[in-house]
């Protein structure tokens, strides 16, 4: 950063009315980014002045999932509703300056003025906005901005251009309510102006609030941030993203076996490109971020390529990660991760890990190693065994197997197969079948070789002993 640039200051600022959204998580990623790439500051603001739908448990969920994503935050988060006595001072700074006005209009004439303004096709303004205030009445009243009637209001945005809102389409919007509530747009001005804010990246679906703020921000002499609206995340049909299209809170992704940086990784790509790269770690992408990258289409959203990136990352796993990662769902899915099956689970890491695209898939990829003897072969997977000469080539092949010297590596233990299989003038195909059989019970598996090292010697003869007959 240049000496005479101003420091990156970034804010992410959810409502805490559910769980952190994927499109939420995004948002944050960028602004988390662009500041830490910057040397700035990364903010978390909790917006959470409607006390109506105020969600404690949710204020919780969305700062779990910034911190399981690998986002932190500069200071501690800021409530929007602790600092609603300073919004309402800025409220009063504007009525007394005459860049705001007392509106005593209730909801029935208010609903009745804004049919008329709509039959008419005007802009809707409430006939206080001029009126002599010796005629107010002792009524409760909601302030309102005195929007600009003519003329454009501009928002030179980074993402989306110069986007112009004719004054006509912008009314004078409340920014106190008649119980002294303050709303969403002069809350976010004054909020985003004190705590130094310098960059406001957030969804296009603010692009109509860039501009209610941008007059807000003038009316008080307050420099403007740098506005960028990001488009929103669409399913991969294109249409608004729900939960069918796998629009789920951050902590459902973990839950469903996704790692934090596969998710980051992914979340980063949706929307925003550095040339073909696509596995980005945490550092290259605060290096390599910048505004410039974002797509002005929507972003469609697509599990096969998140499971890709996924598998990626838990691939790159320590053997001894991956079974730390791995554990609690082989526990929740009921596996009694014994001693001996914990010893299978660790020698069959380095192979497991590269057959699961989540964390979850480890289960039907490992449950070979958990099966209780004696195992239950049937149908399909029983063929093998059924052929001539298939207990006499299992015993044989169990007597090649008793050497320890033989179990030192999955490569060890292919080479003895192969040499037994030509040492018995067979193909391999008279071989592997019924081993796998008897060895497996026709679960998924790996290299057969794999499946000998990970069940270990004792297990593995034990095995072929009982189908052997």
């Amino acid at each position: 950063m240049a000496d005479n640039q101003q420091p990156v200051v970034t804010r992410f600022a959810p409502s805490p009315t559910g769980y952190l959204h994927i499109g939420g998580a995004r948002t944050a990623l960028f602004n988390w980014l662009y500041a830490r790439g910057r040397g700035g500051k990364f903010l978390l603001r909790i917006e959470d002045t409607d006390r109506a739908r105020h969600n404690e448990a949710a204020v919780d969920a969305i700062i779990d999932g910034l911190k399981w994503l690998g986002l932190d935050w500069d200071g501690d988060p800021v409530s929007q509703f602790a600092r609603g006595p300073r919004h309402t001072e800025i409220a009063q700074q504007l009525l007394a300056e005459g860049k705001a006005y007392r509106c005593y209009l209730t909801p029935e004439e208010l609903t009745a003025a804004r049919d008329k303004a709509r039959e008419n096709n005007v802009r809707f303004e409430s006939p206080w906005r001029d009126a002599d205030p010796s005629s107010a009445p002792d009524a409760p009243y909601a302030i309102r901005f005195k929007a600009p009637r003519d003329g454009e209001t501009i928002v030179e945005d980074a993402v989306q251009g110069r986007v112009a809102f004719p004054n006509t389409a912008l009314d004078d919007l409340i920014i106190l309510r008649s119980d002294g509530a303050p709303t969403y747009n002069l809350a976010v001005v004054v909020d985003d102006h004190d705590m130094g804010v310098t960059h406001v990246i957030r969804g296009d679906d603010h692009l109509n609030n860039a501009a209610r703020q941008t007059q807000i921000y003038k009316a008080l002499g307050w420099p403007l941030p740098v506005f960028a609206h990001i488009p929103l995340i669409h399913g991969s049909d294109g249409a608004k993203l729900s939960k069918r299209h796998g629009a789920l809170g951050v902590e459902a992704y973990r839950d469903d076996g996704y790692l934090p940086e596969g998710l980051f990784n992914y979340l980063l790509r949706l929307g925003w490109a550095h040339g073909d790269e696509e596995i980005i770690s945490y550092e290259k992408a605060k290096q390599l971020f910048d505004l410039k990258g974002i797509n002005k289409a929507p972003a469609r959203l697509d599990l096969d390529k998140l499971n890709h990136v996924n598998a990626h990352y838990i691939a790159a796993l320590s053997d001894e990660e991956f079974v730390r990662w791995a554990t609690p769902f082989l526990e929740k899915a009921g596996v009694d991760l014994t001693a001996e099956n914990k010893a299978r689970l660790e020698r069959s890491a380095a192979f497991l890990k590269t057959r699961c695209a989540t964390l979850a898939d480890v289960v039907p990829a490992s449950e070979f190693l958990f099966l209780e003897r004696p195992l239950s072969v049937e149908g399909k997977a029983a063929k093998p065994l059924r052929k001539e000469g298939a207990p006499e080539i299992l015993n044989d092949l169990n007597q090649a197997l008793e050497d320890e010297a033989i179990w030192a590596s999955p490569e060890a233990l292919d080479r003895t197969l192969q040499a037994f299989a030509a040492a018995k003038n067979v193909g391999f195909g008279v071989v592997g079948p019924p081993a796998r059989a008897a060895l497996t019970a026709g679960r998924p598996s790996p290299g057969l070789g794999e499946v000998l090292y990970g069940l270990g010697r004792v297990e593995s003869r034990a095995r072929l002993g009982d189908q052997a007959g």
